[in-house]
């Protein structure tokens, strides 16, 4: 993802919920357990780790039973200590007492509780990254040390796939269009990863590193549920029954892609990954960041927000405000001749067709001025109001170039704007000689365009004579 590029606003629910949510989650409401169960006679080894003979207490502590207890103890005791509710008092005794920040949970503001839980969720990431217990029992030489020549792990790179993985993940969550709060199937995922953009059909040698990385992701996501990340469907363990079986993502197909596993982010996930975006340098914007914003900030925010993003923006941001003072603020941060003015505009007027008939006097107020006059005459009949003075032919000219300038900012060579454009030059036949006077920065651009977008060589002719006429009427 690039870093200048800012992604598709996330829709967050409150700070207030996504703590209940960080609250509940299995693995943070066991670290808080076992820093209140910790007392004068709990000892750890050197790294902070329970030690050995007392990690069975605390599984007891936590109700927990079976082979996997003790590890699933320790990895909360780990989670407890890293997030600060517990701490050590004397290294040389391995002593311990509740941490400054166990207190938060309780009695904090949302936020300290999220912020404890985004320590938490760190802490997990790291050990996501780190090679399967097993491989690191294989990888210990005969002095006790581990090799990790020996297990062809690149802890940077595993950490920057886990986060490309993530982000991917992100991406398809908050797009427009994308997977929203469905389940991703593992293989798709897999494959963001590993399938080059430009590759038609996979590779044998391709699939089969999409099945690995599956199969690595199948295990993370095992380790990331329990923080309250994603929801998550794991593998069907019987699809590797039988290791000579065709490769598991190659097999995958619609009618049991469930069993490969399905994966999504929760709430809490996606704000902890876009507190993960924000800290890395990138734009990751949320619906709302710009509700206590100027009116310029909201219509040049929302210039990149794909459609439903943008009216929920402007939705509560007219919330906060009085229609009528809402408009006023609205059409004055509209003016101006600067390149991004004509987009400003198209976002103005959206932005009031949100608003009552209590902002009519604002519009009324504008209509003899020669940027927004246009605009206000249809806000004021689509709304219906009486006396509505008509536009003069050079106001309905400059806001023809003012509406295909804003169309071109936000869409480009569109198949609408290439719609909007035959039917000008078809109801007008003149349209070009008049409006290469229009007096509008954008009008040499718009008639350029126009003559590209044009499919009649004749009238693209026409388009490129008038374009010239303007640009050397601006002296350009």
């Amino acid at each position: 993802m690039s870093e200048s590029s800012p992604l598709p606003p996330v829709r967050l629910t409150s700070e207030a919920e996504l703590a209940r949510d960080a609250l509940a989650t299995p693995l943070l409401s066991r670290a808080a357990r076992l820093a209140r169960w910790a007392g004068p006679d709990t000892r750890v080894g050197a790294g902070g780790e329970l030690v050995e003979e007392q990690l069975p207490g605390a599984a007891d502590a936590l109700g927990l039973t079976g082979d996997d207890a003790a590890a699933t103890a320790s990895e909360a005791w780990r989670v407890a200590v890293d997030t600060g509710l517990v701490e050590i008092v004397d290294e040389e005794e391995g002593a311990v007492a509740a941490g400054a920040d166990l207190a938060l949970l309780t009695s904090g503001a949302p936020q300290d509780v999220l912020g404890v839980w985004l320590t938490a969720l760190e802490t997990v990431l790291a050990d996501a990254s780190v090679p399967d217990l097993d491989d690191l029992v294989d990888a210990v030489d005969g002095g006790g040390e581990i090799d990790f020549s020996s297990l062809d792990w690149d802890p940077e790179a595993e950490a920057e796939f886990l986060d490309g993985v993530l982000g991917n993940l992100y991406l398809l969550t908050v797009s427009e269009g994308g997977a929203g709060e469905s389940p991703v199937p593992l293989p798709a995922l897999a494959a963001s990863m590993i399938v080059p953009d430009d590759m038609g059909e996979p590779t044998n040698d391709v699939l089969e590193q999409v099945s690995d990385a599956m199969m690595r992701l199948d295990d993370q996501f095992r380790l990331l549920e329990p923080v309250g990340l994603v929801d998550f469907q794991p593998v069907d363990e019987t699809l590797m029954a039988d290791t000579d079986e065709e490769s598991s993502a190659a097999a995958a197909d619609d009618a049991d892609v469930s069993r490969y596993g399905m994966v999504r982010l929760t709430p809490l996930g996606l704000y902890g990954l876009r507190a993960r975006l924000l800290e890395s340098g990138l734009t990751a914007p949320a619906v709302g960041d710009l509700a206590d914003k100027g009116a310029d900030a909201l219509l040049d925010g929302t210039a990149a927000f794909p459609p439903t993003a943008a009216r929920a923006e402007t939705e509560q941001w007219l919330a906060r405000r009085e229609p009528l003072a809402a408009a006023r603020e609205l059409l004055a941060a509209a003016r101006g001749g600067d390149a991004g003015a004509p987009l400003r505009r198209l976002h103005c007027q959206q932005a009031l067709s949100l608003v009552g008939l209590e902002a009519e006097p604002a519009l009324r107020e504008v209509l003899d001025d020669a940027e927004l006059g246009g605009l206000a005459r249809v806000w004021l009949s689509e709304h219906g109001a009486a006396d509505v003075p008509p536009p003069s032919e050079a106001m309905i000219f400059w806001l023809t170039i003012d509406t295909i300038a804003a169309q071109l900012a936000a869409e480009g060579n569109s198949a609408e704007l290439q719609g909007l454009v035959e039917g000008l030059a078809q109801q007008h036949g003149s349209f070009f000689a008049a409006a290469w006077r229009v007096d509008h920065p954008a009008t040499p651009d718009v008639l350029e365009a126009m003559g590209r977008l044009h499919p009649d060589k004749k009238v693209a002719k026409e388009a490129r004579k008038a374009a010239f006429k303007a640009r050397s009427q601006q002296g350009g």
